[in-house]
């Protein structure tokens, strides 16, 4: 085997795997031991949202386009509120899955079912991206978010 092919090897079994998990974590590098130290017992989803479940509900998970009723408290990750509505009576409504929300919140209402309580744990690129929200989220921020679905209307 030639000195390439033996480099190419090398590289394939052990810096790739470390490259591959990199790729997966969405989170920033400074963000995981405070995410994992908070929440160690947290799931993470495929596209890198952890959650943890709180209560369980009932029924069908939600789907694209059904009009949902949430209550919510949206954090940054020292804790400071950037964002609530915690009036079950006038909950936060849009649709599933037609960008009304930010992409985190899309992804994870599709697994959750009325009733479910979680804390979701959202990377920046999921959330507001580098950008941010100015001025009450910095850009590059994880957010954490109490969701609490309370309604679903499901589209026909």
């Amino acid at each position: 085997m030639g000195p390439l092919k033996t480099l190419a090897l090398v590289i394939a079994l052990f810096i790739g795997p470390a490259l591959l998990h990199a790729q997966r974590e969405k989170l920033p590098p400074d963000d995981i031991d405070i995410v994992e130290s908070k929440w160690p017992n947290a799931q993470k989803t495929g596209t890198g949202i952890r959650y943890v479940v709180e209560t369980s509900g009932k029924g069908a998970p939600l789907n694209p386009g059904d009009m949902v009723g949430v209550t919510y408290i949206g954090s940054l990750l020292n804790g400071k509120v950037f964002d609530k509505n915690l009036d079950p009576k006038h909950p936060f409504t849009f649709r599933v899955g037609r960008n009304f929300v930010i992409e985190g919140w899309d992804q994870i209402l599709q697994l959750m079912t009325v009733g479910d309580k979680w804390i979701v744990i959202i990377p920046p690129e999921l959330g507001y991206g580098r950008k941010g929200s100015p001025p009450r989220i910095a850009g590059d921020s994880t957010l954490v978010f109490e969701i609490q679905v309370v309604s679903v209307e499901r589209e026909n």
